[in-house]
């Protein structure tokens, strides 16, 4: 099992219900591929740094995961499938990225407490 971590950018013309809905169904197929969720972050709705489909904004979402490796090119088809998705990124999280990761998440959940 790799560790992964994938950002996805949704179309900002999408109601709150629409973002929801395409989430859930990236999570559920992550799910049935075996993967074990480690995080979900929710980062709104950002400007982007430049325009994509002649869109200004979007909104950013970020999935930390295992999973066997052979389950990143059906997502990955997933997201090119779905118009919804403007841009998606899929990294593999090497030692020193999780470690980085774990910390991240721990100064977030300060941040809210």
């Amino acid at each position: 099992m790799n560790h992964y971590e994938t950002v996805f950018i949704l179309n900002p013309v999408l109601s709150e219900t629409q973002v929801k809905e395409t989430v859930q169904k990236f999570e559920e197929f992550l799910a049935s591929k075996g993967a074990k969720m480690i995080s979900k972050e929710d980062w709104g709705l950002k400007k982007l740094a430049y325009e994509i489909q002649n869109k200004k904004s979007g909104f950013y979402h970020l999935f930390e995961y295992t999973v066997p490796g052979d389950a990143i090119i059906g997502l990955e088809t997933e997201f090119r499938r779905d118009e919804r998705v403007m841009r998606f990124l899929t990294v593999t999280l090497d030692k020193h990225a999780v470690a980085w990761a774990e910390r991240r998440r721990e100064k977030l959940k300060t941040k809210k407490a």
